[in-house]
């Protein structure tokens, strides 16, 4: 039975039995396992992790609202892989083992484009995958986000501290619908035993970001690469945000799935905390010293800090991010130079 970390009644029932295929005599099947997002950016890359383990057979289910078949372009017409258009609002029939549940715009500009859709995701598609779990008996684990702690009154945020959030602002429908996805996976668990994963995820980097996606280090290093841009730094640029390099992420995400402890669990770099001025300046210095910075107007909500309390990772988990910002910065350049088009001057 999983342990669970916090907030937890220990009372629950015996989880669902998965296929009896697990315990098989004579065959030992594959881990089937289901990825929803797993078109995007995290979720891409976590495919690529997954699908090295050559016990492991992989779904992939994904709208591209803002995924990209692209980013698993590798794995298309592989024997252990498949890839399913699907919108997690609707049901979900397959048979699985684990599901890592990702599918949701996690960019203002992509979630705030359609607020009521993006809701809908958190909450309508978190209830298909905990039915899906719990017909088949599947584990599941949920990437919930920093967000829940809103604009935090404590820093750095720890896992029992419960948020300071808006409930009706135009961040709303993101915050807010994590919470509630969080709130009914602990009941599924606690009603019907569904063995769970929760992970508050901090801001992650790397390649295969969405270029211009509105979240700030993709922003600020496709404006430096463009050359007659300027890095746009939300006023007042003193707010800060703690970076983790997208394989350290996926890191910390497969060793929640296959540990004993429910979560929630914070998944992020506290290495890593800079003010916005801070990593436009460092942007500048690693890819375009002739860029010029400017402020302007912020968003409603912004948070004026976020840095996550790793300690139960550290416990738990026995995880710890490695690659610092200027070691990943360059692995993103690259990336975004590739896509843009924009070759490296010698």
């Amino acid at each position: 039975m999983a342990k669970e970390t916090s907030n937890g009644d220990n009372s629950v029932p015996k989880p669902p039995t998965p296929s009896p295929l697990r315990n098989s005599k004579f065959f030992q099947s594959n881990m089937r396992i289901l990825v929803t997002g797993g078109a995007g950016f995290i979720g891409s890359h976590l495919v690529d992790r997954l699908m090295a383990n050559e016990k492991n057979e992989v779904i992939v289910a994904d709208n591209y609202f803002t995924g990209s078949k692209d980013n698993l372009k590798k794995w298309i017409g592989h024997p252990r892989f498949e890839l399913i258009r699907h919108d997690v609002t609707e049901p979900l029939l397959v048979e699985v083992d684990q599901i890592y549940h990702l599918a949701c715009p996690a960019s203002p500009i992509f979630y705030k484009y359609n607020a009521v859709k993006t809701i809908k995701t958190n909450v309508i598609g978190t209830l298909n995958m905990l039915g899906l779990a719990k017909r088949v008996g599947a584990r599941i684990l949920l990437t919930s986000t920093s967000e829940v702690y809103g604009d935090p009154l404590v820093h750095p945020q720890t896992e029992e501290y419960w948020g300071n959030v808006n409930p009706i602002g135009v961040r709303s429908c993101y915050d807010e619908g994590k919470r509630v996805a969080e709130t009914l996976m602990f009941d599924y668990h606690r009603q019907h035993g569904i063995e769970i994963r929760i992970a508050r995820i901090f801001n992650t980097y790397g390649p295969r970001m969405n270029i211009d996606d509105g979240r700030v280090v993709s922003n600020f290093i496709a404006q430096a690469l463009r050359r007659d841009e300027a890095l746009t730094v939300q006023a007042p640029g003193t707010q800060t945000r703690s970076f983790c390099y997208v394989s350290d992420m996926v890191d910390g995400l497969i060793r929640l799935m296959e540990g004993d402890n429910t979560g929630p669990i914070n998944i992020g770099n506290p290495g890593c905390e800079f003010t916005m001025m801070e990593l436009a300046e460092t942007v500048k210095e690693l890819i375009n010293p002739d860029v010029k910075i400017k402020n302007v107007e912020n968003t409603p909500d912004d948070p004026r800090q976020r840095k996550p309390d790793i300690t139960k990772a550290k416990e738990l988990l026995g995880w710890e991010p490695k690659v610092s910002l200027r070691e990943g910065l360059p692995l993103m350049e690259e990336d975004f130079r590739q896509r843009l088009g924009v070759p490296k001057k010698n």
